[in-house]
C-alpha cells in the first residue's frame, strides 16, 4: 500500500480515506510517516446516505464488516478504486457497489 501511496504523492494524485478507517487503522501510530500521510489524504466523514448504503449492502451480503461497507458504499460514490489485501470480503461487497474496482495490495 505504500507504493501506492507514494505513486500517488508523485502523480499528485488525492486519495479518500472514509474517517471509519483511520479509526481502523490509528491503534497508536505515530510518527513522521503518520502524519505525512494524514496530510496527503482527503479524509472523509461518513455522511448519513453513505452509512445507510453500507447498512443496506450489510444486510443483503450479511457476513461483512462495517468498515469494509462503509469504504465500499464511499468509494462508490465516485466510482474509485479501493485497495486492499482482503480481496475477498471487498470483492463480494462489490456485488452491491458495481462502480467500484477492488486491487489487491
Amino acid at each position: 500500500m505504500l507504493k501506492v501511496f507514494r505513486a500517488a504523492v508523485l502523480l499528485r494524485s488525492r486519495m479518500t480515506v472514509p474517517a471509519i478507517v483511520i479509526a481502523e487503522w490509528w491503534r497508536g501510530q505515530r510518527g513522521t510517516l503518520t502524519r505525512d500521510l494524514l496530510l496527503s489524504v482527503d479524509i472523509e466523514p461518513l455522511h448519513e446516505t453513505t452509512a445507510r448504503r453500507a447498512g443496506e449492502a450489510l444486510a443483503a451480503l450479511g457476513g461483512s464488516n462495517a468498515v469494509d461497507a462503509v469504504v465500499m458504499a464511499s468509494a462508490a460514490s465516485r466510482g474509485d478504486v479501493v485497495y486492499t489485501s482482503d480481496v475477498s470480503d471487498l470483492e463480494r461487497l462489490a456485488a452491491r457497489f458495481p462502480a467500484v474496482r477492488v486491487l489487491r495490495v
